[in-house]
């Protein structure tokens, strides 16, 4: 008996070891996309590439919060995730907030940007979702990072649509479109993730 629950002990040490290195990864990468996406949202005007920036600011924070919590108790990972959950709400709300500007100022982004800047997020995107899906079940802590890795590859996706639209009307409502549709699915992501560990923080 004693060797089977140190051999538990083990295993669980070597999953919470595994998970470390593939946050740090993708906690690296998340900098990485925040500077990228954020210089040329707004070099490019575009709304859904500055959402894009804010919402790998909080992903970045959020897989920083992540490792934190690691080898913390589970109701200290539900409480984590439920912040995780407020950021990415907050985030739908700032997202909001630049799609109102942009129709009343009636921008149209450079869709060249738009469209290169969004293609290599996409991909830096895949390669955290990749990493994160063999983990995503075993806690609430992976369950919530890898929903926002989901979520950033259909934010790519998106804007890489929008660039085209863009490109072939040469208007900006594709690129408000976006943003507008992107504040939604954050919205319904933060929900899921506040829901899941608010029941969680009960029990």
């Amino acid at each position: 008996m004693a060797d089977c629950c140190e051999n538990k002990s083990c295993a669980l040490a070597a999953m919470k070891v595994k998970q470390s290195k593939i946050l740090k990864i993708v906690l690296l990468i998340n900098i990485v996309l925040f500077c990228l996406t954020a210089f040329y949202g707004w070099s490019a005007s575009s709304t859904g590439l500055m959402s894009e920036s804010i919402d790998d600011f909080g992903d970045a924070v959020t897989y920083a919060l992540s490792l934190y919590v690691i080898y913390k108790s589970n109701q200290m990972k539900a409480k984590v995730a439920f912040v995780k959950g407020c950021l990415i709400l907050l985030g739908a709300l700032f997202v909001l907030s630049q799609v109102i500007l942009h129709i009343m100022d009636n921008t149209v982004p450079i869709f060249e940007t738009m469209g290169v800047v969004a293609f290599i997020a996409l991909l830096l995107n895949l390669t955290c979702f990749l990493l994160l899906t063999r983990y995503r079940e075993q806690d609430i802590n992976m369950s919530s990072v890898w929903e926002c890795s989901r979520n950033d590859i259909l934010n790519n996706v998106s804007i890489i649509v929008a660039s085209v639209l863009v490109w072939m009307t040469n208007l900006g409502w594709a690129d408000i479109a976006v943003g507008l549709v992107l504040s939604l699915l954050l919205l319904k992501s933060s929900f899921n993730v506040l829901k899941s560990s608010y029941s969680q923080i009960k029990n």
